[in-house]
Order: C-alpha cells, then sequence, then structure tokens
C-alpha cells in the first residue's frame, strides 16, 4: 500500500557548503521527506548555480540538485551569520558540511561544540580525504581522489592515460555513502536509550575505494595487480561492447556457461558452444581473443537491432549503449517513471527521479531548485521567530 507519507518526514537537515558531494546527500533526503535548509552565501548562492548549461541566470543542473530544499542565504564569515547559523543547527536532526577540515572548528561550529547544545545531532562531515590522517588537510577535488582510489587506475585501455567518466562519479558516489551513513545514524539514535548523535565521516577517496570490489584481497593473498582492461572485465569472459554494422555498440554479457552455449548457438558457432575449453569462465578466459574475434566479426555483420533481436530470443544479456536522448525516449524508463516534470518561470523542465524506489513511502519532488535566498525570511521567521525589522537589519549588514 502506498502512502502520501516519506520515510524521512519530521527530519530537519541543515546543508552546509557548495557544490556536489554534501548537496546530493542533502537531496536525496529531500526527497524522500526531509526538511532541508540550505544555507548559501549571499548574491550569488551555490556555486553550482552557475554550472554548465544557464538558463535565466541559473544551471539546469542546479534545478535537480536543488529540488526540496529551502534555500536561506547566511554570510558565515561574519559573527551574527554564523551565530544564526548555530541556532539553526541546534534545531536540527542532521547537519551536512563539505568544507575543508577544520574550518567548521575555527567558527566554532566543529562537532565537539555542537554538542553540546544539540547532542543528539547527526553531524555529517564529507571531505576529500577525511577528517583524520595525514592527508586530511590536502584539497579534494573528486578528480584526484578518484584517482587516489584506486578506480581511475582500473578504468581505461592497457598502456593508455586513464579515462574518466564524463561525470563528477566521485563526489555523487560519495553523498550517497553520506546519505546511508545518516539513515544509519538517525537508526540508531532511535533505538538507543540516550537518544544521542554521532559524526558521519565521508572521505571521497574512500567513498570510491568501497567499489573496489577483489582488488585488495587479489592482491595481498595473491600478488595480482588488477589492470585496466579496456571495455572488458578482468577475469569473466565474455562480457565486452561490440561495434555493430549500422556503426553502434551493443554490450553482450555472455559469461555464464549455460548463457554462453546459447550465445555461441545464436552467432552461429556452435563449435565453440561445444568446445570443452570454453565449458567454463576459467577455460574462457585462456580463449578470450578467440571468442571476442567471433563475436566482434559475427556484430560487424549485421545492425544493431538485428544483433539484439537475436541475443534475445536465445535469452543471452544484451543491451545498447544508451545517449540521454535515447533513455527520454525508451518506454522503460517511462514506464519506471525515471523523469519528473518540473516548472521553472512557467517552462516545463524534465529532471531525474532521485533512487531508491520505495513501494510504501516512495520519494517525490515538491519543487526544483529554488531561487537564492528565497526561503530566508520565511525559515528565520518561523524556526528562529526573527522580525521582519531583524531582516532589514541583517540585509543592510549584508549577513543575509
Amino acid at each position: 500500500m502506498t502512502t502520501t507519507r516519506r520515510p524521512l518526514e519530521g527530519i530537519r537537515v541543515i546543508e552546509l557548503g557548495q557544490l556536489i558531494a554534501g548537496p546530493f546527500a542533502g537531496c536525496m533526503l529531500a526527497y524522500f521527506g526531509a526538511e532541508v535548509i540550505k544555507i548559501e552565501p549571499p548574491g550569488k548562492g551555490d556555486a553550482l548555480r552557475g554550472w554548465r548549461t544557464v538558463e535565466d541566470g541559473t544551471s539546469l543542473w542546479w534545478r535537480s540538485l536543488g529540488r526540496n530544499k529551502k534555500s536561506v542565504t547566511l554570510d558565515l564569515k561574519q559573527p551574527e551569520g554564523r551565530a544564526l547559523a548555530r541556532q539553526l543547527i541546534d534545531g536540527a536532526d542532521v547537519l551536512i558540511e563539505n568544507f575543508r577540515p577544520g574550518v567548521m572548528e575555527d567558527w566554532d561550529l566543529g562537532p565537539q561544540s555542537v554538542k553540546q547544545s544539540n547532542p543528539g545531532l547527526v553531524y555529517t562531515r564529507i571531505s576529500g580525504f577525511g577528517q583524520t590522517g595525514p592527508y586530511a588537510k590536502k584539497p579534494g577535488f573528486a578528480s584526484v581522489c578518484e584517482g587516489m582510489s584506486g578506480f581511475r587506475y582500473v578504468n581505461g585501455f592497457p598502456g593508455e592515460a586513464p579515462v574518466r567518466p564524463n561525470l563528477s562519479i566521485g563526489d555523487t558516489i560519495a553523498g550517497i555513502h553520506a546519505a546511508l551513513g545518516i539513515t544509519l545514524a538517525l537508526f540508531e539514535r532511535e533505538r538507543s536509550d540516550e537518544g544521542e548523535g554521532q559524526v558521519v565521516d565521508v572521505a571521497l577517496y574512500e567513498a570510491m575505494f568501497n567499489l573496489m570490489e577483489a582488488v585488495v584481497p587479489e592482491y595481498d593473498g595473491a600478488g595480482i595487480v588488477r589492470e585496466p582492461s579496456g571495455t572488458t572485465v578482468t577475469g569473466i569472459v565474455p562480457t565486452n561492447t561490440y561495434r555493430c554494422r549500422d556503426g553502434k555498440y551493443v554490450v553482450i554479457g555472455g559469461n555464464g556457461d549455460s548463457i554462453f552455449r546459447r550465445l555461441m548457438d545464436a552467432t552461429g558457432r556452435p563449435e565453440m558452444a561445444l568446445d570443452p575449453r570454453m565449458a567454463t569462465n576459467a577455460g574462457r578466459v585462456e580463449c578470450v581473443e578467440e571468442i571476442d574475434r567471433a563475436l566482434a566479426d559475427w556484430c560487424q555483420s549485421l545492425d544493431s537491432p538485428t544483433v539484439l533481436a537475436q541475443l534475445e530470443q536465445a535469452r543471452v544479456p544484451s543491451g545498447p549503449i544508451y545517449s540521454v536522448a535515447d533513455m527520454m525516449a525508451d518506454p522503460h524508463f517511462q514506464a519506471r517513471g525515471l523523469f519528473e516534470q518540473v516548472e521553472i518561470n512557467g517552462k516545463p523542465l524534465k529532471i531525474p527521479a532521485i533512487l531508491p524506489r520505495l513501494a510504501g513511502t516512495p520519494g517525490r519532488t515538491d519543487w526544483p531548485g529554488a531561487e537564492v535566498g528565497s526561503h530566508t525570511d520565511s525559515v528565520l521567521g518561523e524556526v528562529l521567530g526573527l522580525k521582519a525589522e531583524d531582516l532589514t537589519r541583517l540585509r543592510e549588514q549584508g549577513v543575509v
């Protein structure tokens, strides 16, 4: 049974910091019902508002990442701005910050200080290399952290420069880890007698390190360094990307023993389906060049729709390589509700749904990323009790 209630309703989150990792975590929490109060610097606000494609003075990316958040402007470099932030934090369940380690302590907003007035706060810190250790103070952009995590090393082609996916993947993965850490800490707070919060320490390089599968035990136990392998995956055959006659690429995953036999029958190579050398994955790894050559030749002889239709009939996992245009035209994406429509100044805009999908208490987009400071008066008035004359004075002083 689906209800209109969302699982994080009643949870108040204060989001500090800018750009991607912290705001992505806040976006996830807001989507599932948390009241997220985003504190931005007066004027231009979060730097992401000006990144990439800008329409009507604001980036389209912001409309997605800022959804469901209340935008409040405070100058945290001024004592009164920090004092107002402290009051908001004292009434919150969760704080998300992604400043350089030490900045919050310099502002007397660190976890030890805040714990005195709000012991139940889940204090979430996102940085490049974590709050401790010899690299804690190093600048931690996602590109650098992806490289040091081991992710970039295995991502690319042998003998060539490591490849970066054209996405801020380190930031997004760190944001997901932060959202998970927050929900775990809230769960623990609920079931503990003391009701105390705790610090959630998320490092971008560690979030990416968490994706590295068997890389560590294979090195420690067998001395194997996982190397880049282009469009394949080391030790699993066949799984690769192949170009078809029409110039389009398809992905084929035929690495199960029975699947491999069906695959080779479908491609007109029954002798390979029955070849005892290729009966198991270990044997296919030894024959990888022969198998890949056969599959590449078959794909190049047919257009991609024909390739995929024949593989689907043979029950072989396969699919096309999609662009965003392909995704938005695909009926399955539409049926699964992966696009939500909002209005920006009277114009419709599609933004992605936020996952995971909950059957009983799903998330939703209530409004797109708002204009900078559009909730300052309502939040400071309703939450902190500031009067109109107080807000006027704060604006004159540049605090809000």
